[in-house]
This record gives structure tokens, sequence and C-alpha cells, in this order.
């Protein structure tokens, strides 16, 4: 990372209501559940950690590292990653591995690195901590051979799921349940433990998440979920759909053109031995870890995942339809009272001169889609009878709007200064049931997967 890019700062296009709160010590859990945790925004507290025996006990420039040692033994085996690409850890698996190590192994390659930090980019000393006899040849020879870094990640302390994966359980008894987010039904807490400095790669979790740094630092940059389009999420149903597919270290903007712009959309904090970060679900992040850095976090299902039942799913999504709809239309209507406050004459919706120059038209969009060329398009994505029932659909939105704007030439020009008010009054008239119909009937024929790319399509369009 360079020395530029260390410190804490916003974009300039995050919105300020999105921006991590910092809170100067712990807030209770009530005030958590009540005014915190329900906004779904980042959250920076102070002096989660310092009561933790772990935070005294762990510190690896103090002892800490013989200690953990002794508190887990010898006879211990963690899941560590290896990784392929240096110091950056990605999410697809063809750029790490996960090996199961003696812990003891783990430390005593901490400690190496400790004595001799300099040497952490030196393959052969990587090749000494893996091989080492007790090693077994078979599960790691092909690892060694390109590996410079080992990283315990994700290492279970609790998990109501899989109680076996609980390798490191003995350490829950160093470590206490932060005040804010006490009585929480935590589907795990788990280690994150580092060896040399590293950074993991842009992703989301299905989780809340509160992490607790114990030791070391931690620089973390946020992205909202509406930053999507700009970090360019996996396939869903691929492998690591939760991450981006933007390289961190080397971003190729010819293929990523919106990836350009992520720095705009986010946030970085710095989190010391001590702090915790409130990342709510969704919400992307980006981590760096300084040397020797030990962090706690802790995973639990949001509200809105438990009480968001299957049989429900046809309803969510026509509410997302309809929500993506009235942004469109809300946009439109903004463009028409703009041209009519500027006297521009007959409205249209791909009228530049309306206003709407900067504005992503998704109209116009559509309209060019089969003569664009344009690599990163999502409208390309779409198959024509698809594109088609899009098209349709927004121009049924661009058609209501223009019939408003068309009734409102006759308004006496002395209701101008409620004209805005008046204008979207028209719009939810007796006829909005007509317009539903004539939505339904668009919808209706598509296909579940056609629909879903519809959906994405306009998502990614509308947010640019």
């Amino acid at each position: 990372m360079r020395a530029e890019d260390a410190g804490e700062f916003v974009g300039a296009r995050l919105d300020a209501g999105l921006r991590a709160a910092r809170f100067g010590s712990p807030p209770s859990a009530e005030e958590f559940a009540a005014a915190i945790e329900p906004r779904n925004v980042p959250a920076v507290f102070r002096g989660v950690v310092k009561d933790w025996a772990a935070s005294s006990r762990w510190d690896p420039l103090h002892g800490g590292l013989d200690y953990l040692l002794e508190k887990v033994g010898h006879d211990v085996d963690v899941e560590v990653m290896i990784s392929n690409t240096g110091h950056v850890f990605y999410g697809d698996l063809r750029s790490h591995e996960r090996v199961h190590v003696p812990f003891s192994r783990f430390i005593h390659s901490c400690k190496s690195y400790l004595r001799h930090p300099n040497a952490a980019s030196d393959s052969s000393k990587e090749k000494e901590i893996v091989k080492e006899p007790t090693f077994s040849e078979e599960g790691c020879s092909s690892s060694s051979e390109s590996s410079e870094q080992l990283y315990i990640a994700q290492v279970s302390i609790l998990n109501t799921e899989n109680k076996e994966r609980c390798s490191l359980e003995v350490l829950k008894e160093d470590i206490q349940e932060p005040t804010c987010v006490k009585g929480k039904p935590f589907s795990s807490i788990n280690i994150w433990m580092n060896r040399a400095h590293l950074r993991s790669s842009t992703h989301y979790d299905p989780h809340h998440n509160l992490l607790c740094v114990v030791a070391g630092c931690k620089r973390v940059t946020l992205w909202p979920p509406s930053a999507s389009p700009c970090l360019y999420p996996m396939p869903v149903y691929g492998e690591a759909s939760n991450h981006s597919s933007v390289s961190i270290e080397e971003p190729d903007y010819s293929s990523y053109t919106r990836a350009r712009y992520m720095k705009e959309y986010s946030e970085r904090v710095i989190l010391n031995c001590g702090d915790a970060l409130f990342i709510p679900e969704g919400w992307y992040h980006q981590v760096d870890s300084d040397d020797l850095t030990i962090a706690i976090n802790f995973w639990w299902k949001s509200r809105i995942m438990y009480e968001m039942f299957e049989h429900m799913d046809a309803y969510y999504l026509r509410r997302i339809l309809s929500r993506l709809v009235d942004k469109e239309m809300n946009k439109m209507v903004r463009e028409s009272s703009l041209c009519h406050s500027n006297d521009s004459g007959s409205f249209h919706p791909t009228d530049k001169a309306s206003g709407g120059s900067e504005q992503f038209d998704l109209h116009n969009q559509v309209e060019n889609s089969a003569s664009s060329d344009k690599k990163d398009s999502p409208l390309q994505t779409l198959k024509p009878s698809t594109l088609q029932a899009l098209y349709e659909l927004i121009s049924l939105v661009h058609n209501s709007v223009e019939i408003v704007s068309q009734n409102e030439t006759t308004e006496p020009t002395s209701q101008d200064a409620s004209y805005n008010q008046s204008n979207e009054r028209k719009i939810a008239a007796d006829d909005s049931s007509l317009l539903e119909k004539d939505i339904a009937k668009i919808i209706l024929p598509l296909k579940s997967l056609e629909l879903r790319s519809m959906l994405l399509a306009m998502a990614v369009c509308i947010m640019i």
C-alpha cells in the first residue's frame, strides 16, 4: 500500500448518511439494537477489547506467541490459507489453498518472522516452515513451491452450525462478548491472524459482523451495497460470488470501466488494538493487516434475514421491481419539471437539453443497446426477447410521464410554485391500476431467469 493511501478518508460521492459513525466507547446492547444496527451503516467503537485478557496475553511483541502456543498446545491442527498471489488473498480458489498444519508450526513461523522480518519474501524460508519433517509432504508440497504467505483466516472459536470446526475453542476463555452485541445469537466467533502484512480482496458477508482488533492494526475500506456497479461482483451462482472481480493491486479499467470510481464511493477506517468495527451484511470491505495482527470477529444473522421467508420471495421481487420503476418515473418527472421551469418547450425523455445530461438515461441505453459495442454494458448480456421486454417496460413508464407533461401544459402559470407536487399527484391517479396491469402483461411472459437478468440490468443501469 502506498503511503498516501494509508490514512483514513471518505470518498467524495459517498452519501453523508452512509459514513461510518464513531463512538469513543462501546454503546449498550439496547442502544446498538435500537439506533445503530437498524441503520445498516458501519460504526467504529473504541475500547471494546481493552478489558479482554487477550489484549495483554496475545500481544506478539510482548510474549503473546509463547502464551498462545502454551494455551493451545502442540498437538492441535488448524486450517491456514496459503496465498499464490503474494501478500494478496483473493476469494477464488485458484489464488490460494487451504491446508491443515499444527498450530505450533504457524506460531513458530510467526516467531521466525519476528526475528527476521526482512526474510518474509524469501520463498526458501517459507519452504523451510512448510516442509518440516512432521509435515505431510503429500498435502503441502505443491503449495510450498510458490507460497509466500500463511494466514489463519476464519478459524472458529465458536460455531453453532459445526462444532467440530472449533479447533481453537480454548481461546474463548480469553475473550468476552462485547457489550454492544451481548445476547446476539452468534453463528460463529472466529480468529484471524497473519504473520506478515497482507491484503484481503474486496468482498461482502451475508451476516452482520463485529470485527475486533486484539493486536496490531487493520485498515478497512468500506463500500455500501449500492456501490455494486463499480465493484463488479462475481456471478451469483459462481465461485466466490460475494467477491469483487476487480483486482485491488492492478485494476483493469479497460475491462471494468466503472471501477475507476470505486474510491469515490468508499470510506477507509483504521482499527488499532482495542477497536471494533460493525460491518453490516452486504457491505463490501477490503482489509489491510499490519504484521502480526490478530483479530476476533462475531457473525450473526440480521433481523431481516431471520424474517425473510421463502414463501415471500415473489412479493419481495415485486416490491424491488416497483421501487426501480418508481425511481425511473420520478427521475423523469424531475426532468420534466426542470424542462418546464426553463421554458424549453416540449419535453422528451431523452432530451439532453432538459437538464439530465449528467444522469444515466435507461431508456436511451435500451434503445441503443443493439448497436452499442461497450464491453461492460449490462444490457448486452440480455437475450433479445428480454431486452425487448425491458424496452417496452421503460417505454411504458416514459409514455406515462409524457402524458402527465402534456396535461400540465394547460395548467395556469400562476400555479408554478406548486407544480412539482401537482405533477407527482397525477402519476398516482386512478390510472395507476391500469399502468400496473400493463406492466404485468410485459413481465408475466418472462421466464424466471429472464426476469432476474432484466432486474439485475435495471439495477446496474439505474445505480450508475
